[in-house]
């Protein structure tokens, strides 16, 4: 999960100045006034429409629209060979050796058929069926957009014995397609330089978030090897001298199960899966059950992750159930049991990856991220059903082992109910039904609401006097929430604290697909804010919290509803002058600036500061700084958290000597 460091107050200033200029009086509103913009220069007055936005999501975006072109070649079978590389001016270059991109004259715009690839928006081989049967990001916006939104791009085609070349500059050409020279290789190489005046809050490529994607398609396209490296970074291990990684995988979705589900303890030692075609769909499947009580299932169609779901999902959620249900029912192990099994017991401890190709995908949903082509659910609950029903014959131990984990999983849902209707009860009462610690705002409009979920007693206290009480609530959490990753799910929803956020947020548990989903119609806050101390303990708090949210609060982090605030670490000061430091460097910085002996407090907590301080530093939207919560990489965070909170301590051990800036490390 990343963390965007973006102050989403700026967003509500910009609308407020906006409102303020709906006031001033209208200046020759005439034909002249209204501009008809055409492809590049639509892109570069809107790049959010095209990319999402212009943060940092938006910035890795232009690499994965660049890495798709070379996909695609790969997914024809024309490709083997990736390269991404990240220069040290922070300009990125994607090398394939694909086909090359055409460059002869294409006849309705008589220029390259590079060039109409590059600063056309919507040209493409990927629309010609002929080109490619199935392409990889088909909602995508193409290279084009990615020429747009850059200072400078440079196009390297090797084709046909002959290395051809382009230069751009914010989208236009700086002249014709020449030829440079001979070569006896093909593909292309693509170099960009994301523009500063629109990515204006960063232009800093993450090596962690590229080298996740990269890891993410070679598991995706097995058979294909992608190497990424960042000469921004020394390595003297690496063979080039840089921070680099090769990802290369023979076996395609089952070594991704592997490589997910490596901090859990598996159920099974063999990971079930199948490759094939149903009804003319490519379909791959892989799964696994562990000992976990989470369901983690995650879908692609054309490499692109649907964290919404849709129909490959339903069809996999359908095959599923109905096999093991008839397999179950023949075996008689569910004879004892005086209820009814249910789909979610038969997802208990499961993780599985559903991959299908689609030739002409039909996105829905919020964020275009759920599959609609009907047919496909056939496809992938035919393939799913043929798989399990071959693999339960076959492992009769296994099969029986599916079965308990099933029983156990409905008993414990079973003493769920109970704890969930009684979360459901307190939500949908009354005000007087809100937790009693909840300190609420006057606003009942939820859009301008936000609530900070607090640890203790004393800091609440604190937050509670100097918040806005017109639009800023406080719910004090006592000490730390239950680690629900190692929890069954009645145990999640008996815990007091759990309870009282489900209830001071006012969402509902439960659809009819999905009785673990979120419905967001009557949240009451659409902030929340993790406020805890800036310390070890404090910050094993709030990944408690979003561990929570995660699993249980999902559809809350994807709205961009959750927020993590910064507290000062230290305050400056000499004289009558003060300032805050958020870290060693900061201080060191501020103290030199002061020049001569100056006074450094250290806030152990944030019940160590008064509330004209918290307000100052944290809450004040005018100066703080919110981080809001963002998944970049699902499969990557689902990773992350089973890593982080499961019971496998080696792992976790790794992972917070490599990226701890400070812990004390005793277990």
């Amino acid at each position: 999960m990343s963390e965007e460091a973006k102050n989403d107050d700026l967003e509500n200033k910009k609308s407020e100045e906006a409102k303020k200029s709906e006031n001033l009086p209208m200046k020759d509103y005439s034909a002249d006034s209204i501009q008809a913009l055409e492809g590049m220069e639509h892109v570069r007055m809107r790049p959010s429409m095209y990319i999402g936005d212009v943060g940092v999501r938006g910035l890795h975006h232009l690499v994965y629209e660049v890495v798709d072109n070379s996909i695609d070649e790969a997914m024809g079978g024309h490709c083997d060979t990736i390269t991404v590389i990240i220069n040290e001016n922070n300009s990125v270059t994607v090398r394939d050796n694909g086909r090359g991109i055409p460059v002869d004259i294409h006849k309705k715009e008589g220029v390259s058929a590079l060039q109409v690839v590059m600063t056309k928006i919507g040209a493409g081989g990927k629309f010609d069926k002929d080109s490619y049967k199935v392409s990889g990001g088909l909602h995508g916006v193409g290279v084009s957009c990615v020429n747009a939104l850059s200072n400078h791009l440079k196009a390297t085609v090797f084709r046909n014995g002959t290395i051809y070349e382009q230069e751009y500059e914010k989208g236009k050409a700086m002249y014709p397609v020449k030829s440079v020279g001979e070569t006896d290789i093909r593909g292309t190489e693509v170099t960009f330089t994301p523009d500063d005046t629109i990515f204006t809050q960063t232009i800093e490529f993450s090596y962690e978030t590229l080298s996740n994607r990269m890891r993410e398609l070679s598991f995706l396209n097995k058979g294909l090897s992608i190497t990424i490296t960042d000469k921004r970074q020394k390595d003297k291990d690496s063979p080039s001298g840089f921070l680099q990684e090769r990802f290369f995988s023979e076996e395609g979705l089952k070594e991704f199960i592997k490589f997910l589900d490596s901090n859990r303890e598996p159920l099974i030692q063999k990971v079930i899966a199948i490759e094939g075609e149903k009804n003319g769909i490519p379909v791959e499947v892989a799964m696994i059950y562990n000992t976990s009580y989470t369901e983690n299932l995650h879908s692609y169609v054309n490499n692109i992750n649907t964290h919404e779901g849709g129909t490959h999902l339903s069809g996999f959620r359908r095959g599923l159930t109905g096999t093991l249900k008839k397999y179950a029912d023949a075996s008689g192990m569910l004879d004892k049991l005086k209820f009814e099994i249910q789909g979610d017991d038969f997802r208990e401890g499961l993780t599985a990856i559903i991959s299908v190709k689609v030739a002409e995908p039909q996105f829905e949903g919020q964020t275009k991220t759920k599959l609609g082509n009907r047919d496909v659910s056939a496809a992938v609950s035919q393939a799913v059903s043929e798989m399990l029903t071959d693999y339960l014959e076959e492992n009769p131990e296994d099969a029986k082992i599916i079965v308990q984990k099933v029983v156990l999983a409905a008993t414990a849902r079973h003493a769920a109910t109970k704890a969930r209707e009684m979360v459901q009860r307190k939500t949908v009462m009354s005000i007087g039904g809100l937790p009693g610690k909840l300190s609420d705002c006057s606003d009942q409009d939820p859009v301008n609401c936000e609530v900070f979920l607090v640890e203790g007693d004393s800091a609440g206290g604190t937050a509670k006097q100097g918040r806005d009480r017109m639009f800023q609530a406080i719910l004090p959490l006592r000490g730390k929430i239950l680690n629900v990753e190692k929890a069954m799910t009645h145990k999640v929803f008996e815990n007091e604290e759990i309870k009282n956020i489900y209830t001071a947020l006012g969402v509902s548990i439960g659809t009819a697909e999905d009785s673990k989903a979120l419905n967001l119609e009557k949240l009451r806050y659409h902030k929340v804010v993790i406020m805890c101390d800036a310390d070890v303990d404090g910050s094993h708090i709030e990944t408690l919290i979003l561990t929570f949210f995660f699993r249980f609060m999902r559809e809350l982090i994807e709205a961009g509803h959750v927020y993590i605030a910064t507290p000062p670490l230290y305050l400056v000061k000499k004289g009558n002058k003060k300032r805050y430091a958020w870290n060693d460097k900061e201080r060191d910085e501020i103290a030199e600036s002061f020049n001569g002996s100056v006074g450094i407090q250290r806030y152990k907590g944030l019940g160590e500061m008064n509330a004209e301080q918290l307000w100052d530093t944290t809450m004040n939207p005018e100066f703080r700084t919110l981080r809001r919560i963002v998944i970049d990489n699902a499969t990557e965070t689902d990773r992350v958290f089973s890593m982080l909170m499961g019971d496998e301590v080696p792992p976790r051990r790794e992972f917070i000597e490599k990226n701890a800036v400070y812990a004390n490390i005793d277990a």
